[in-house]
């Protein structure tokens, strides 16, 4: 039983941390600006870059956080490696997802609207933050079992017995 209870405690607590790493986004991420044309919104600028931005900012806030949920994983795994593992990996899909609703439901930065090729009389809005990229959303899966992953993989090579060749003795 303590199998599934150290899995589901993963995949809870960071399906939890997806909404403040969704609220994030949404406060560092920029707004594509958007002309309102016969009651239609229309991209305002072609060459805005703030759709990549926004991509970009989701994988950087959700790739940290996933950096820093392995390192606190790992050190409280204990025996329970391989649970917390698959946990990282299905607790990260979860808080990917919650992100990005709560990044998208929620607006906290000053939403303000930069158009280089606005029309006069033309009424230019900041558009909704969105995830154009959907790809981006296994950055904190990804990251957090690369990096458990690595650090597991380091402690085995340290106590490996093939790593003493020629029967060489501990101590000597």
């Amino acid at each position: 039983m303590g199998h599934v209870r150290a899995f589901a405690v993963t995949v809870l607590a960071l399906a939890a941390l997806g909404v403040p790493a969704g609220l994030a986004w949404s406060l560092l991420a920029p707004r594509a600006p958007y002309a309102i044309v016969n009651g239609r919104p229309v991209l305002a600028d072609p060459s805005t870059q703030a759709l990549i931005a926004a991509d970009g900012w989701f994988a950087v806030v959700t790739g940290g956080i996933g950096l820093v949920c392995a390192v606190v994983a790992w050190n409280l795994a204990r025996d329970r490696r391989l649970e917390v593992l698959l946990g990282l990996a299905a607790g990260g899909a979860a808080a990917a997802f919650v992100a990005q609703w709560a990044g998208t439901t929620f607006t906290l930065a000053p939403v303000t609207v930069e158009a280089a090729a606005a029309v006069p009389g033309v009424k230019v809005v900041a558009g909704a933050l969105v995830l154009t990229a959907r790809g981006v959303l296994v950055a904190w899966p990804l990251l957090a079992v690369g990096l458990y992953g690595t650090m597991e993989a380091v402690v085995a090579y340290r106590e490996s017995p093939l790593r003493r060749p020629y029967g060489e003795i501990e101590g000597l």
